[in-house]
């Protein structure tokens, strides 16, 4: 009997861990993404992703089960098919081009039997109001009677060993009944354990329930952190007491704003949909918005304040900036806080030096100079930042260093500041 044949819409940081998963699991798998320089990549076992290495994506093309291409005619006869695609905001305005090309590709080859799942963050109705209406358009079948349909929000952890794609509890939901026990058998075949819910809708507020919380929750700890640097109070010290505390409190820490495909953009999706559809504002996250996304500004003016202290100008001095990611240890740097701080002080005249030992070159703007973390370049530097705490730094090399220093992560010992 052959192997059920899995499409991977998208092999990024979310659906190169499923593929390689999906294969360990008997599937033939095709990865189809638009980016060339990628799927050259991963044809040649070369890993993008800090969760997957390149000898996994060598032992899945060895297996002859996994084929990385930008040709979606390959992705024929598909029976499951898992999109994961970008769903940026442009605007202010939900972007769902991606999924939208992704339902037409996929509705092309979409066949009696097989199943679809949607596991971009969107807002709730994407599913049944968007990708079913294209799938069905495309195919000129009917969604519940001769295909199956649903969504499971991704919860991919981009570094966390601990859960992974495999460990974490995969929500599953369906647009019917029998669309519901098929998309739940996929991921019954891929994850330790799932979890149903009653429709797409549920499944995909869930997503935005979850990430909004994290996004409110930094917001509070980020404006807390301002204040206690403007009343003389150590807020590292006060939040590692809090959490202490062994009910009630969850322990969330201030940065430089946040970052990644998440909680810059989904509760963003939530409070469109609430403004769209029922004529309110989302109050909640419109000050998480407004609080994260001016913590690159703050970070810069304590720069600014704490060269001012030696008598000097920003406009004019090294800035040395360790990491640019929007999360240690990897290398995405999307709507990281890291690079919008660089930009902000190269904005002001201030020649910024970055280590950053993850992020490709491409993905980095070109007015950074990229540098290795050496004696040297903290002795030439006016001013220090640590924005993106990743362990393979050696912060033994700032202790003594002459520049001005600010931690925004809590990382160094000694007398430096801190956010």
């Amino acid at each position: 009997m052959p192997s059920p044949k899995l499409a991977v819409v998208g092999q990024g940081y979310v659906g190169l861990p499923i593929a390689m998963r999906a294969v360990e699991q008997g599937y033939d798998v095709v990865g189809l993404d638009v980016d060339d320089v990628r799927i050259r990549a991963l044809a040649d076992a070369t890993s993008f992703v800090e969760d997957v290495s390149g000898e996994a994506v060598a032992h899945a093309l060895a297996s002859g089960r996994y084929l990385p291409t930008t040709d979606p005619g390959q992705l024929r006869d598909f029976d499951f098919a898992i999109i994961t695609v970008p769903t940026p905001l442009k605007e202010t305005v939900p972007d769902l081009s991606y999924i939208e090309q992704a339902a037409e590709t996929l509705s092309q080859r979409l066949r009696p039997g097989a199943t679809v799942v949607l596991e971009s963050t969107t807002y709730p109705g994407t599913t049944e109001e968007l990708l079913v209406p294209l799938l069905e358009a495309g195919s000129g079948l009917v969604a519940g009677r001769d295909f199956y349909v649903g969504y499971s929000p991704e919860r991919i952890d981009p570094g966390n060993q601990t859960y992974t794609f495999v460990t974490t509890p995969k929500v599953v939901a369906g647009i019917d009944q029998a669309s519901s026990a098929a998309v739940q058998d996929l991921y019954d075949s891929l994850v330790d354990r799932t979890v149903r819910v009653s429709t797409p809708k549920e499944a995909e507020l869930t997503k935005l329930i979850e990430n909004t919380f994290r996004h409110v929750n930094i917001a509070l700890v980020n404006e807390l952190a301002v204040f206690a640097e403007s009343l003389g109070i150590d807020i590292w010290e006060a939040i590692d007491a809090a959490g202490t505390k062994p009910f009630g409190f969850m322990k969330f820490t201030p940065g430089p704003g946040v970052g990644g495909h998440c909680l810059p953009v989904d509760p963003s999706y939530l409070s469109w949909q609430v403004r769209r559809t029922l004529g309110q504002n989302f109050r909640f996250v419109e000050l998480a918005n407004d609080i994260n996304d001016h913590m690159p500004d703050y970070v810069v003016r304590r720069v600014m304040a704490g060269l001012n202290a030696r008598r000097r100008s920003l406009n004019g001095s090294r800035v040395l900036v360790l990491g640019l990611s929007y999360k240690k240890n990897t290398g995405d740097p999307r709507e990281s806080p890291a690079v919008r701080v660089a930009q902000l002080l190269l904005a002001e005249g201030a020649e910024v030096h970055a280590v950053e030992p993850f992020v490709e070159d491409h993905r980095l703007p070109e007015e950074i100079t990229r540098v290795e973390l050496t004696a040297a370049e903290v002795g030439d530097a006016d001013a220090i930042l640590v924005l993106t705490d990743h362990d393979a730094f050696d912060y033994s090399l700032l202790e003594s260093a002459d520049a001005y220093v600010l931690d925004t992560r809590n990382r160094l010992a000694g007398k430096v500041e801190r956010l």
